[in-house]
């Protein structure tokens, strides 16, 4: 396989299905988040945690490539005008999500209640979870966007939504894990 084709030197790019659209196209913008989401949570299962949650990111990283295809493809080719699918897409499902509901349901059962905010940091590892969680968080934001223009399987975003909350949960663990200080925001009254 060419790395270069030089078919995208003119700024656009083929979405599954050929068709071209402009490298700055929300659809583009939308998937390219979710690889840069993707990339972030390698960096996370890089640092040394229990192989569980390596286990875990890994799974989502494959799943996070199955969201992106979601983005990539034009729904004006994916569907035949029998309504068969013309490709074969892979999908997120209802278990996808069921199963970071269950991780973070199974972490939080292991920390003390939340009664403030929490400030970013404290640790390393910590930090880089909350760098993937808003970079979730801005991948869902674009995808969101680009449902209202054009609708894809709405199990995707689901699964955006629910990842940045297990994104929030896995730092809070991690913290609790590594003994690294949770500092909570309590707002500052003025003087």
């Amino acid at each position: 396989m060419k790395i270069y084709t030089k078919t995208g030197d003119k700024g656009t790019t083929a979405l599954f299905g050929g068709t071209r659209v402009p490298k700055h196209h929300i659809r583009i913008e939308s998937y390219g988040t979710v690889d840069e989401l993707n990339s972030h949570l390698g960096l996370i299962r890089d640092q040394n945690i229990d192989q569980h949650y390596k286990d875990i990111l890994m799974i989502i990283q494959d799943r996070l490539f199955t969201v992106g295809s979601t983005l990539a493809t034009d729904p004006a080719k994916a569907i035949l005008k029998s309504g068969k699918e013309r490709l074969n897409i892979p999908k997120i499902s209802v278990g996808d999500i069921k199963r970071l509901e269950e991780e973070i349901d199974n972490m939080n059962n292991a920390l003390p209640e939340m009664t403030h905010f929490v400030l970013p940091g404290g640790h390393q590892t910590v930090s880089f979870c909350h760098i993937a969680r808003t970079v979730c968080r801005r991948a869902e934001r674009l995808a969101s966007a680009l449902n209202d223009l054009e609708p894809f399987q709405p199990e995707a975003l689901t699964y955006l939504n629910r990842l940045s909350d297990y994104l929030f949960v896995l730092a809070r663990k991690l913290s609790h894990d590594l003994n690294a200080e949770e500092i909570q925001w309590i707002p500052q009254k003025e003087s």
